[in-house]
């Protein structure tokens, strides 16, 4: 593919990203209790620096959302925010370590169920939690994804909240936009050269910001307000210049306790949510590249390392972001860095213009990124995958949506582990029942090369289900490795057999090791 081919494609794709990244990095600092440049000082470097050292064509960084409830604990306990940012710099020293031994390997063993899981729950989310400000109801954080959010509400009595306090402007901004956003992307539409050319994001987000100035000049009720727009702090509000948006860390906080026991939680979180989300992303690449799981700590480590430096928030790969690269025809990790120089560019130049554009709008571009997420073609998949992939996926959603993403994703991933090994509890032996001349029941287990304590509970469950007066022949010449667990079984059954008159047979099975014996 030429060079101008994929400009065209990463160009408007980070032009998406950095209007759907500028409220989300301004509501996360505020549901985290950070300064709200914070959030957008994280932002241009997740886009500039792990942009640049990340191996993945299309994972977006930023500050996110699973890591609010930490970072605004953490900032509280610690007592001041620059005491915080020397443990977001430590917290980036040891994912830089984690991502230098090689430590991004534990992505592989992620179930593809829950992955699914993941991103259909975040694509549910999103819908469930734009909606109040696609109705004017903006009083909840604009990058709040928890279910229990700090104003008493839940996702679903807010929910309710907002559809009984409507502002007229904004519905009528943002299913307007929805509209728009839907008619845009019609193949009829396409065909035009002008409207595959322009990102439609950028068009939605001019004109809701002309219909509401024009409200405003026509003295409208249904003009919105700025606490129903972004709310940018403007760097001449206050006096100071730009310096004092930029936050140096205490050092003294590199020798306290506290601040190393945050930045160790920060680190693991962190790398976690990352790899699942690099996972996650991976599987929605229309090209279906890999990404290199160690480098992508290592960005994220040097990322965090600069963010504890000048005072911003600590980041991850995160889904919401990364999914609208995805869904704006993103191709390479050139979209990542448009959207970081485009967040630095205008914060510094245009941040006036900026507070204008309303909620109503940016929500509804989330909403058309929340449903490609969360179509019913997904679930209709899954469930003809079979439950062993259908449970875990579900399992996944309702406990994201309900908690929050880790715990979440700690739920799908008990419940996959179960599946996995009930899928694989009868796989240590093969077994061949036949009948002799005598009428006997003759049973031969053959043990695989590796058997393990999974299997006991199959094996223990054949065992003792044998007839009385039965022949079995256990064979272990096949076997490279035999867990303990399962020789024990195997060797105390002989008692057992000879109660119940059972002829039992032992070839090539190993001997049941014996404790040494400790020295008087």
């Amino acid at each position: 593919m030429k060079w101008t081919e994929q400009l065209s494609r990463d160009v408007p794709a980070g032009l998406v990203v950095y209007l759907v990244a500028l409220p989300l990095c301004l509501g996360i600092a505020l549901a985290s209790g950070a300064p709200s440049m914070a959030g957008i000082i994280s932002g241009v470097v997740g886009g500039l620096v792990v942009g640049a050292l990340s191996g993945s064509p299309l994972s977006v960084s930023g500050p996110a959302a699973g890591l609010t409830v930490i970072v605004f604990t953490a900032i509280e306990e610690l007592g001041s925010f620059p005491l915080f940012l020397s443990a977001v710099l430590l917290a980036g020293v040891i994912q830089f370590g984690l991502g230098w031994f090689k430590t991004g390997f534990v992505s592989a063993y992620f179930p593809v169920s829950v992955i699914r899981g993941m991103l259909a729950a975040i694509g549910l989310i999103l819908i469930l939690k734009q909606i109040p400000h696609l109705a004017g109801v903006d009083s909840d954080a604009f990058g709040e994804f928890e279910f229990h959010q700090h104003n008493g509400f839940t996702t679903f009595s807010f929910l309710e909240f907002a559809l009984t306090h409507v502002h007229p402007g904004a519905l009528v901004l943002g299913l307007g936009s929805v509209v728009f956003l839907w008619v845009w992307e019609r193949p009829f539409m396409q065909r035009w050269k002008l409207f595959s050319l322009v990102p439609a994001a950028l068009v939605v987000v001019v004109l809701g910001i002309v219909v509401n100035e024009w409200w405003f000049a026509q003295h409208s009720a249904w003009y919105l307000t700025e606490e129903h727009r972004v709310q940018l702090p403007l760097s001449g509000n206050g006096g100071g210049g730009w310096e004092r948006f930029f936050t140096m860390p205490e050092w003294s906080g590199l020798f306290r306790a506290p601040v190393w026991k945050t930045a160790v939680t920060l680190a693991i979180v962190a790398s976690i949510e990352t790899l699942l989300s690099l996972e996650a992303i991976d599987k929605l690449d229309p090209l279906r590249r890999v990404s290199p799981a160690n480098q992508e700590l290592k960005a994220q480590g040097i990322g965090n390392i600069v963010n504890g430096l000048i005072g911003g928030l600590p980041v991850t790969s995160v889904i919401v972001r990364s999914s609208a690269n995805v869904t704006a025809g993103g191709l390479t990790k050139t979209s990542t860095m448009v959207h970081g120089f485009l967040l630095l560019i205008t914060v510094v130049a245009v941040p006036g213009l900026l507070n204008r554009i309303p909620y109503a709008v940016l929500a509804a571009l989330l909403l058309r990124v929340g449903y490609k997420l969360t179509t019913p073609a997904i679930f209709l998949r899954k469930w003809k995958l079979g439950k062993d992939q259908f449970i875990p996926f579900l399992t996944t959603i309702v406990a994201i949506v309900l908690t929050d993403l880790l715990i979440g994703i700690a739920i799908g991933m008990a419940v996959g582990v179960f599946f996995v090994l009930k899928a694989h509890h009868a796989e240590g032996f093969v077994l061949d029942s036949t009948i002799d001349d005598e009428g006997r029941a003759v049973l031969r287990i053959e043990l695989n090369h590796h058997v393990s304590f999974i299997n006991k509970a199959e094996l223990t469950k054949t065992l003792y289900a044998a007839p009385l007066g039965s022949q079995i022949q256990i064979d272990g010449h096949r076997s490279v490795s035999v867990d303990y667990d399962v020789l024990e079984l195997i060797h105390s059954f002989k008692a057992n057999a000879r109660d119940r008159r059972i002829d039992y047979q032992l070839r090539a099975v190993p001997e049941l090791p014996v404790a040494p014996q400790v020295g008087h």
